[in-house]
């Protein structure tokens, strides 16, 4: 008798996601279980994860990590993987998981990201709190739990560091130039309320330091220059989100 492969939970964390959320499922038959958390939703996000078999929480969060560590309590497998509804698990990547929790060797293990903007793929510039090339995504149940944030929520870990999986995650992050700005305003708007409530907003001096080096961090450590003039944008907005953060934090309520 061979001995049972361990069960994998595929989380999603979804807002009003009708449009995206089947090409998701689509691509998660790895999955034994499918947790998905319906945040706010005024669609047919629940009714399309329902289709798929998956477990369905509804709900309203105002904290990314609240919400998040709902799906992650929701999932009852022994390993999960968390998932957005913008993104797809590509071939090599789902045989890659499948492997990796067959071992007892790790705890959690790095994701690759393809990022695209509209139809083109984005490589290079990724970082800074506007993007990522990889994420730490696969993880045994009880190894990881999300922090108190608004956006880009702290990670705590438990457990044996593996290594980067094989494939990638398709990311379809912004439509166009205008999606990419609309998501830099409401990312700086839910970074100022995080400030505003650890009562510790920055100084415009500190800010303003930090502008040069996230964008050069971005455009020249991490290769942004190669993707032209969508590097540069991308690059650009990393630089400025700390600074806006810090304005909206300083000036909004008043």
């Amino acid at each position: 008798m061979t001995d049972k492969r361990p069960s994998i939970s595929v989380a999603i964390c979804a807002h009003n996601e009708e449009a995206r959320l089947a090409a998701c499922l689509e691509k998660v038959s790895f999955a034994d279980e499918i947790v998905v958390v319906c945040d706010k939703c005024t669609d047919r996000t629940e009714e399309i994860a329902k289709q798929f078999g998956a477990k369905t929480v509804a709900g309203s969060w105002a904290i990314e990590g609240h919400r998040r560590n709902k799906a992650i309590e929701e999932a009852t497998s022994d390993w999960i993987f968390e998932l957005d509804a913008d993104e797809h698990v590509n071939e090599e990547l789902a045989q890659s998981i499948k492997a990796a929790v067959s071992s007892d060797a790790y705890d959690r293990y790095l994701i690759p990201v393809d990022n695209y903007v509209g139809q083109r793929l984005v490589r290079y510039g990724w970082g800074a709190s506007f993007g990522t090339s990889a994420v730490w995504r696969l993880f045994k149940k009880g190894s990881k739990v999300w922090g108190e944030q608004r956006v880009h929520p702290s990670i705590k870990f438990t457990g044996r560091q593996g290594p980067k999986l094989d494939g990638a995650l398709i990311h379809f992050v912004d439509r166009n130039i205008s999606d990419m700005i609309r998501r830099f305003d409401s990312y700086t708007s839910a970074r100022a309320a995080d400030l505003r409530a650890g009562g510790k907003i920055g100084s415009f001096a500190h800010n303003f330091r930090r502008i040069i080096s996230r964008f050069w961090r971005c455009f020249v450590s991490r290769k942004g220059y190669k993707e032209g003039g969508l590097g540069f944008l991308i690059a650009l907005l990393a630089a400025l989100f700390p600074m806006v953060s810090y304005l909206k934090a300083r000036y909004d309520d008043e």
